[in-house]
């Protein structure tokens, strides 16, 4: 006779994966969920926790400094003649501050940035984290932290204007259909923040792609810089690359004082965070110097070629640097470890292919002035391509070595 099977311990198992969710809390302020035991053991210093922690720590000078401009921003509309908004984001700072034309200090700026950028950060935060602990619970995994990196990459991504429900949807569908529904962490193909910021970006164009939504006053009608030389009122007929240097309006743009979203605007500040995540080697170095490369050598064709009537033409790679969110997708979004090619050659040609098709999509397509949301996405499809060519072509350089 057969032994009866076992049936499974539905309680023990639900106890342990409570267990599992409070070490995970737990280890968020203090110490780690698990310790290793018995005499031979290895000991890593690097974990998703450190991983993360690290990202958004590199993360943190463009995000301070981009809710310090939204407020500058703000009240530069506010002394062009515009009014602040009467919204519930500001109860609490005009309750202490006075509003924002009495506050027009460092911290009163900030102040006025916090006040959006928070309630946007938290939305998103909460979001991901409920679905994270939904499939971690179906599942019976643990819960990593990468929910953080997820969210602060999101918002900084989004309008300050952004209605927060359209932030709570936008993530989700980042965290559900371009994550968990893969497996989860470390099985998804597609960035999640990126999935849902473009899911949003087609689905409700007026709500995130409006200019009326990066400046938190009412009636802004300010463009970028894409947007107005996509429009043709900014021009870069005979306007070399090294011109940029001698530009103010270049150097606004570097270090960040100009109208964009929550925190890609500061070249500067997001290429300082990158150069630690560089260091670090949570970054492959090769994916950033891809990118500029293939973003380079695409706008001096570009430039080469000309057109008459589309001034995108004209632009050269050093305004493409600093404008929209190249700074932020090459520096953050491709060098994402998960969504990337994983062997050397494919990780350099994924990075020629991002900044290649950004530059593609900014020229070519009027409408879309903003392509390194769509580059990336559509390298992150390709990687696994990349990798298979390198991997054969390896082997039948192999096997020709051993056949001498």
């Amino acid at each position: 006779m057969s032994k009866p099977s076992k049936k499974p311990d539905v309680q023990n198992d639900y106890y342990a994966h409570g267990q599992s969710m409070r070490s995970f809390f737990r280890s968020l302020l203090y110490l780690h969920g698990r310790s290793t035991k018995g005499k031979v053991h290895v000991r890593d210093a690097i974990d998703v926790k450190r991983t993360m922690t690290l990202v958004g720590l590199c993360l943190l000078p463009a995000i301070l400094f981009g809710i310090y401009n939204l407020g500058l921003q703000a009240q530069l509309a506010v002394a062009s003649g515009l009014t602040t908004p009467n919204v519930w984001q500001l109860f609490i700072f005009n309750a202490i501050g006075g509003g924002l034309t009495d506050q027009t200090g460092l911290l009163g700026l900030f102040g006025y940035g916090l006040s959006f950028y928070l309630p946007i950060y938290l939305t998103a935060l909460f979001v991901s984290l409920f679905w994270e602990i939904v499939f971690a619970k179906v599942r019976r995994q643990e819960l990593h932290e990468g929910f953080f990196v997820t969210a602060l990459l999101f918002t900084m991504l989004m309008p300050v204007s952004t209605p927060l429900w359209i932030v709570a949807l936008g993530i989700t569908f980042g965290v559900i259909m371009a994550k968990e529904v893969f497996g989860g962490m470390g099985y998804n193909f597609l960035n999640p923040a990126l999935a849902g910021y473009a899911f949003i970006y087609f689905a409700y164009p007026t709500q995130v792609v409006s200019l009326s939504q990066f400046v938190a006053v009412d009636g802004y009608s300010g463009a970028t810089t894409l947007v107005q030389t996509a429009a043709g009122k900014m021009s870069f007929a005979d306007y070399s690359w090294y011109q940029a240097f001698s530009d103010p309006l270049w150097w606004d743009s570097f270090f960040g004082f100009t109208v964009g979203t929550m925190a890609e605007t500061s070249t500067l500040a997001i290429l300082l965070g990158g150069l630690m995540l560089i260091l670090t080697r949570l970054a492959d170095w090769r994916i950033v110097v891809g990118v500029m490369l293939g973003m380079v050598l695409t706008a001096v064709t570009f430039n080469l070629i000309g057109s008459a009537k589309n001034e995108m033409f004209a632009m050269p790679w050093t305004w493409h640097l600093v404008s929209g969110g190249f700074a932020l997708g090459m520096m953050f979004m491709a060098t994402d470890p998960v969504t990337t090619a994983y062997t050397r050659q494919g990780k350099f040609i994924y990075g020629l292919m991002i900044g290649f098709m950004t530059v593609l999509i900014r020229v070519l397509n009027l409408k879309l002035p903003e392509g390194i949301m769509l580059a990336i996405l559509f390298a992150n499809l390709w990687a696994p391509l990349f990798d298979y060519v390198v991997a054969r072509l390896n082997m039948k350089r192999r096997l020709k070595r051993n056949a001498l």
